[in-house]
């Protein structure tokens, strides 16, 4: 059956005590938490995984009792992770230990200049007063505003679907107020005007694959949600996370399939309603009534519905968009320790506005870079056997849409130059490793079928946001849903955590079942 013949949206109802099924493909925590919620719904769940670990971006890679968090690192909002306990009235804490971290980040310049980035408010205008005094007035309306910004953009519309630009239009005087239009870094520079403190008040974009420079400022919400929550690392790694939504979901009676790539979807008429059949490698054709993707997107329509006029036709759509940047990882552990560090260090380049442009509009690798660099030990020493350390260092770079670059050939030393570049802050680094890996833009693309390589989806500009944004659910495919980075609200763990609420308060609301929010 094509949904182009299909005149109305059909979607099938429970039938006696039949169970809809629910398919899930990627187990991502966008896909995780969709999982648990659809379960949790009543629906029989199931969950594909194409490979042998569950978490999607979010893998772990051991050696030799080095731990690496392959993904995501900053753990921001724990209460959209602690609801998805609270559905079936159990408790996070008995799954999963979340360690606060503090500072939540230090940033570093190359001129010398350092700031530790703090959550409490009295701590962080001291911060401000140490670089610049002048700027200590500015930063609390900048704070002010911050928080006028996560009171719309998160508390209302985090979790709230647009698909209808009559969504849009409703909240669109809000924004408009809050200047949305105006960039991150355009918005902080009219509180602040140390460059160091615009700098560092405008970084959070790069988090979620963003340019300060031109991702809109409700973006600056993420500098309320640290400083209203804080930040945190789960007790043995972000992978401990990830093992406790999945024991989570087969507690309450879903079913993850590891090492079951699905290859296609296709579509069949039931009843007048769409099924959607999930040819999954190694596995019989299973029918679905509903199929939430935590794929990537531009996959899920190009590769997953190929063949569906709809689905072609939004592939097209993807393709005229823009792609958030992509990184490049080097994991490695050491047999030394480095306790003068903080949990997550932002080191400045010499550059920034420029070196933006060249990482989001440029076609070549730039020589220099900026970097963030996760050293877990500081606050889980398990991470690492006794007197060692295990680290990654992540550099934004661009992806392969604009700048095609040879990675297999340039990798490893492009590792070697972020290294000699880490010295001055871990000194004998390079003699101490003993393990060493690295991810590329090349990686995202062949193991996650990322887009152009790209690392967080589409960009997360003005009019790439709400509803310009990928829908949670497909306007004309009956019955495909979307969550993680590239549909509403973005990327980012409380992102693709709240998109996974969105789109099955959506499901819930189609097929007549009470919200489980």
């Amino acid at each position: 059956m094509s949904v182009a013949t299909v005149g109305e949206r059909r979607l099938p109802r429970t039938v006696g005590s039949v169970k809809r099924r629910a398919a899930v493909i990627g187990s991502g925590f966008g896909g995780l938490a969709a999982a648990i919620r659809l379960q949790s719904m009543g629906f029989e769940t199931i969950c594909y995984e194409a490979h042998d670990q569950p978490g999607g971006r979010a893998a772990v890679y051991e050696d030799g009792g080095y731990i690496f968090d392959a993904g995501p690192t900053v753990i921001t909002a724990p209460h959209c992770l602690e609801e998805l306990f609270e559905l079936s009235g159990r408790r996070m804490a008995d799954y999963v230990r979340l360690l606060p971290v503090t500072p939540l980040y230090r940033l570093q310049w190359s001129d010398g200049v350092a700031f530790d980035y703090v959550a409490d408010e009295a701590g962080l205008v001291e911060q401000v007063r140490r670089v610049n005094p002048a700027d200590v007035d500015g930063y609390r309306r900048f704070a002010d505003y911050a928080r006028q910004v996560f009171a719309k953009g998160y508390e209302e519309l985090g979790a709230v679907p647009f698909l209808h630009f009559s969504d849009m239009i409703r909240a669109a005087p809000q924004l408009a107020r809050l200047r949305a239009d105006r960039s991150v870094y355009a918005t902080v520079s009219r509180f602040v005007k140390d460059e160091h403190l615009r700098q560092a008040f405008s970084f959070h974009p790069l988090l979620v694959g963003g340019n300060p420079l031109e991702t809109s400022a409700i973006y600056t919400l993420i500098h309320w949600i640290e400083r209203k929550w804080g930040v945190f690392f789960p007790e043995g790694g972000t992978g401990a996370l990830v093992r406790g939504l999945v024991r989570l979901f087969e507690d309450l009676g879903g079913t993850l399939r590891l090492d079951s790539p699905v290859r296609h979807v296709t579509l069949e008429a039931a009843d007048g309603a769409a099924r959607h059949v999930i040819h999954a490698a190694g596995r019989p054709a299973e029918a679905f009534d509903v199929v939430v993707s935590n794929a990537d997107v531009h996959h899920t329509y190009a590769t997953l519905y190929r063949g569906v006029a709809a689905a072609a036709r939004r592939q097209r759509r993807l393709e005229r968009m823009a792609w958030s940047m992509s990184l490049f990882v080097l994991y490695f552990g050491t047999n030394k320790r480095y306790p003068h560090l903080a949990h997550h260090t932002i080191l400045f380049g010499p550059r920034f506005q420029g070196l933006l442009r060249d990482i989001f509009h440029g076609h070549h690798l730039p020589e220099d870079f900026s970097l963030y660099l996760h050293a877990p030990t500081i606050t889980d020493p398990g991470m690492a056997p006794p007197g060692g350390e295990s680290f990654y260092v992540l550099s934004p770079v661009p992806h392969l849409g604009n700048a095609a670059i040879d990675w297999e050939a340039v990798a490893t030393r492009y590792g070697d130059a972020i290294l000699q570049a880490l010295e001055p802050h871990l000194p004998g680094v390079r003699a101490a490793i003993v393990t060493r890996r690295h991810c590329t833009p090349a990686d995202f693309a062949g193991r996650f079928h990322a887009h152009h390589g790209s690392a967080f989806s589409v960009a997360p500009t003005l009019m790439q946001s709400a509803y310009f944004r990928p829908h949670n659910r497909d306007p004309d495919i009956p019955g495909l849903y979307i969550v993680g980075a590239g549909t509403h609200p973005g990327a980012g763990v409380p992102g693709v955590v709240n998109s996974a609420k969105a789109t099955c308060d959506t499901i819930a609301a189609d097929f007549h079942v009470g919200r489980c929010s």
